[in-house]
């Protein structure tokens, strides 16, 4: 079965990418290359079963199993050394890529609270996306009852292009519900 969003791609938003940006070459259009989700569980120093239940999450919202992340370097003001476990990160391609990305969308993003759109300018020069959930629990697969303590999440977004103008484009047309500009409506 192909994914909403991939199937949407292929028939809405290359032909007005085509379009918009003059290429006829479909390989120089912009697509999707993955999505890398990524944990950071400060806490798992002092409690080991923070990033157990960190993980056990991320594998529910992403539906693949997460890799755990360990420090490069000690730091002993936060009693870190060398080589601890302390997050985990799971990188999405292809299908589950376009299927987390509709949640994402169209589940999760609505239910943050107080939500007016994301920032047009998280881009990183390179046509990738980065933004942040400060709470879990915005993906309706985690049962709150079981998942009490709050965590957040770093989502990056990577495109094949290296112009964020164009990579913006893209996530437009996937509809990334982007910040409306406040000062050109009070114009």
């Amino acid at each position: 079965m192909i994914p909403r969003l991939k199937e949407k791609y292929e028939q809405a938003i290359l032909p007005q990418l085509k379009e918009s940006l003059g290429r006829d070459n479909r390989l120089s259009l912009p697509r999707l290359v993955k999505i890398v989700v990524n944990m950071g569980v400060g806490s798992a120093i002092q409690e080991k079963k923070h990033l157990e239940t960190a993980v056990d999450a991320m594998a529910q919202i992403t539906g693949q199993k997460p890799i755990i992340t360990h420090a490069r370097k000690s730091v002993a003001g936060f009693r870190l050394r060398e080589g601890m476990p302390i997050g985990c990160k799971v990188t999405l391609r292809q299908t589950r890529m376009y299927e987390f990305l509709d949640r994402l969308i169209s589940i999760a993003l609505p239910r943050v609270r107080d939500f007016r759109g994301i920032s047009e300018t998280a881009f990183d020069g390179n046509g990738n996306y980065s933004l942040g959930l400060s709470e879990q629990l915005v993906f309706p697969e985690l049962n709150p009852d079981k998942f009490t303590r709050d965590q957040g999440m770093n989502i990056t977004i990577c495109t094949s292009v290296s112009n964020d103008d164009e990579a913006r484009e893209l996530l437009r047309g996937f509809g990334m519900p982007f910040r409306r500009d406040e000062t050109a409506g009070a114009a």
